[in-house]
């Protein structure tokens, strides 16, 4: 397959292997991942809810020519093309959480929630794209294209840091069309009020969703015994819990009723809940946030 390429085998493992080391290697993972995942699922492309205008949009490098609205485009100095609910029911809004509560994890050995949440944006994103769909990472000012560049401005986008609703822990308010789908990644341990009021708004355009939480196991089951000294973050100052296996059981029961309330937030919109814990398998999740994306599937809600 490789005879045809200047230089032969050897110059072309050269290249691949200098285009992989200019790739970051969380881009690289999330493909690897998304490859995985890729071997046990189909392809679909998603049949759309028809031809009613949504938005004029500016046209943009790489649009037909087909495409451009003239009577809108005649009205000023810009040309516009149309945008339809069709176009819109084939696009997924991704967003994950990087706030500074997701920068921990209990061992060297685990990522970082906040690492874990990325890789499976991009992967997720990675999956999409493979089956024909358009997606952009809500907040960040793009709207949802098609096409393999997408992963790399993803993560460029996902570098920057920068969109207040990722750094908040909460997804912001959006101006999506109807019909769309969203997947919000984070660890929601925010008060329910304020997830619930997040989801509220993006249910109501409307759009389907999926909510999943990501936690680190020492969360999920406070593993710790004896004397801990626990650092919050920023303003929210430390505890000392002089017997903390004590505690294990009004913890653990906290953190049920949290993810209660989120299982019944996201059932409160139509969406679905999962939980993932960082140190299971990333394919495991990445095989539910696409299934629970399939118009006819739920999530379960279980561990990932």
């Amino acid at each position: 397959m490789t005879a045809n390429l200047p230089g032969g085998p050897a110059t072309a493992a050269r290249r691949a292997e200098q285009l992989a080391a200019r790739l970051p290697p969380l881009l690289v993972a999330a493909e690897r991942v998304a490859a995985t995942v890729a071997q046990g699922v189909h392809g679909r492309r998603r049949v759309g809810q028809g031809d009613s205008f949504w938005q004029f949009r500016q046209f943009l490098a790489g649009d037909s020519v087909h495409r451009i609205d003239w009577r809108q485009s005649a009205k000023g100095d810009r040309t516009f093309v149309r945008e339809t609910e069709w176009e819109a029911a084939q696009s997924v809004w991704l967003w994950r959480d990087a706030s500074a509560g997701m920068r921990w994890r209990s061992d060297r050995r685990l990522p970082e929630k906040a690492e874990r949440a990325e890789l499976l944006t991009l992967a997720l994103a990675s999956l999409l794209l493979r089956g024909g769909e358009r997606v952009a990472l809500l907040g960040a000012g793009m709207r949802p294209v098609s096409g393999r560049s997408m992963i790399e401005l993803l993560s460029e986008a996902m570098s920057r840091r920068g969109d207040p609703g990722a750094l908040s822990g909460l997804p912001p308010a959006a101006n999506l069309p109807r019909y769309g789908r969203v997947v919000l990644i984070g660890d929601f341990l925010s008060p329910l009020p304020d997830v619930q009021q997040a989801v509220a708004r993006l249910a109501q355009i409307p759009v389907s969703g999926h909510l999943l939480q990501v936690l680190d196991p020492a969360e999920a089951a406070l593993p710790f015994r004896g004397r801990i000294r626990f650092e919050g973050l920023k303003r929210e100052g430390a505890a000392l819990i002089g017997k903390v296996e004590g505690i294990r059981g009004d913890y653990q029961a906290k953190l049920a009723a949290q993810q209660e309330g989120l299982r019944a937030i996201a059932a409160a919109a139509g969406w679905s809940f999962a939980v993932h814990i960082t140190d299971h398998s990333p394919e495991t999740a990445l095989m539910g946030l696409y299934l629970a994306l399939a118009p006819d599937r739920a999530g379960l809600g279980r561990a990932a």
